[in-house]
C-alpha cells in the first residue's frame, strides 16, 4: 500500500494508559505529514526535472548522431572533392603535355621546313648566278663579236675611203 500525507495525518492510534502522549503523538504525525508533502513534491519536481532532462538528453543524442552523420558526410564529400581535383589537374597536365608536345612537333616540322626552304633559296641562288655568269659570258662575247665586226667595218671603211680617194 501507497502511504500518502493525508494517510499519516488520518492514522490515529488507541489511546491506552500507559500509551504514548497523544499530543505528541499528533505533532509527529502532523510533522511526517508535512515531511511527506515537501518529498512528494519535490520527488514530482525531481520527476519533471529528470524527463525534461532525458528529454533534452535525447535532443543532444539526436543532434550529436546528425552532427556526426553530417560531420562524416563533409569529410566524404571534401575526399571525393579532393580525388576530383586531382583528376582534373591530371587531366590539365596531360592536356599541357600533349599540347607541349604538337607545339614541339610543329616547331620542329617548322624547322625542317625552314631548312629546307634556306636548301632551296641556296639552290636558286646557285642557279641564278650561274644563269648570270652565262648572261655576262654571252654579252662579253657578243661584246667581243660587236668589237670586231667594228674593227672589220672600220677597215672596211678604211680601205672603201682609200679606194673613194
Amino acid at each position: 500500500m501507497e502511504w500518502t500525507p493525508r494517510d499519516t495525518e488520518r492514522k490515529r492510534f488507541p489511546v491506552t494508559w500507559r500509551g504514548y502522549s497523544q499530543r505528541e503523538v499528533d505533532l509527529f504525525v502532523d510533522q511526517t505529514a508535512s515531511e511527506m508533502d515537501r518529498l512528494k513534491a519535490d520527488n514530482a519536481a525531481l520527476q519533471r526535472e529528470v524527463q525534461q532532462l532525458s528529454k533534452e538528453l535525447s535532443e543532444h543524442r539526436e543532434r550529436e548522431k546528425a552532427i556526426r552523420s553530417i560531420l562524416t558526410n563533409v569529410q566524404k564529400a571534401s575526399e571525393l572533392m579532393k580525388a576530383n581535383a586531382e583528376k582534373e589537374a591530371k587531366m590539365i597536365i596531360a592536356d599541357a603535355e600533349l599540347r607541349a608536345e604538337k607545339i614541339l612537333q610543329a616547331a620542329h616540322q617548322r624547322l625542317s621546313q625552314l631548312h629546307q626552304d634556306i636548301a632551296e633559296l641556296k639552290r636558286q641562288r646557285i642557279q641564278l648566278e650561274a644563269k648570270l655568269r652565262s648572261t655576262i659570258e654571252t654579252y662579253r662575247q657578243l661584246l667581243d663579236a660587236q668589237r670586231e665586226d667594228d674593227h672589220e667595218a672600220e677597215a672596211m671603211e678604211g680601205k672603201v675611203t682609200f679606194l673613194s680617194r
